[in-house]
């Protein structure tokens, strides 16, 4: 469903609204022209402008009128106003696009008494065209308007529609949340090749490439991880040694448990409930 004349409005053209606007102008779906990005500073909207040839707009409400799909893009505190702000003036059969975290169907439909809404969990990659997005949607959005989503959610990294909105809240705790855990497993091995005698850039180098170089090998064999662990630990070897040192400190339970906290709180976003105890 490729209509160059297809309008996209983009609210909220922060780091991920700006991934998403270069994706879309990257593939082609649109006429740039068509493109619209709103934000709060008129410096970083004509940035945009002068990069990626859009439309930009400081005025939410102008933004959407006659648009094909609104796209939400701005951070979980500001979406009450910007729902108040724009409901009034969003046409009937514009889908409606959310990647807000903890941002419910139930709440978006009420917030916006609109009903073609889509929900998505997309991740960091996006940023750089390598994301995961998982989305759900609700009854009312045409089979047109899927295939639109698709085309839209594919511009920045590959995506997974399901029919449950719970997964979204499953996929905020493993997708969505996940990168952070990579980032952290990643300092924590850089720090203990600086501790050996490395100099922190070759550590740098040699981290990221093992990690990036793993997750290329493991997409080429197809093979279950345990199989290609065993496959890479000799008995008695050094792997054996560190991975035993691994399982003995927990790290697989460490693992299971920030998933399932990641997961809890996602589902206490969803309803509203903003502070959290870590330890309860």
């Amino acid at each position: 469903m490729n209509d160059k004349g297809q309008i996209i409005t983009i609210i909220g053209a922060g780091n991920m609204g700006t991934a998403i606007l270069a994706g879309i102008v990257r593939e082609g779906l649109t006429d740039p022209l068509n493109v619209r990005a709103t934000g709060l500073r008129r410096e970083h909207l004509d940035a945009i402008h002068r990069e990626y040839g859009v439309t930009t707009l400081m005025d939410n409400r102008e933004a959407i009128q006659g648009a094909d799909v609104v796209l939400l893009c701005v951070k979980p505190q500001h979406l009450d106003p910007v729902l108040q702000e724009i409901n009034a003036d969003l046409p009937e059969k514009t889908l409606v696009i959310s990647i807000v975290a903890g941002a419910t169907l139930e709440m978006l439909s009420e917030g916006l008494n609109h009903g073609c809404i889509i929900r998505t969990m997309p991740n960091t990659p996006a940023q750089i065209g390598q994301g995961i997005t998982v989305w759900t949607a609700t009854d009312e959005v045409s089979e047109l308007q899927l295939q639109l989503a698709r085309e839209i959610l594919t511009a920045f990294g590959e995506e997974v529609q399901v029919t449950e909105e719970h997964y979204l809240d499953m996929a905020t705790a493993v997708s969505g949340s996940g990168p952070a855990y990579v980032f952290l497993f990643m300092e924590a091995m850089i720090d203990a090749s600086v501790h050996l005698g490395f100099p922190r850039h070759v550590a740098e180098k040699l981290v990221a490439q093992t990690l990036r170089g793993s997750v290329n090998y493991y997409d080429s064999q197809k093979d279950h991880p345990a199989e290609m662990r065993n496959n890479v630990t000799s008995p008695g070897g050094t792997s054996a040694a560190a991975l035993y040192y691994l399982e003995k400190a927990g790290f697989r339970t460490a693992i299971a448990r920030a998933i399932w906290a990641a997961y809890e709180r996602s589902v206490e976003l969803g309803q509203g409930r903003h502070t959290h105890n870590p330890e309860k």
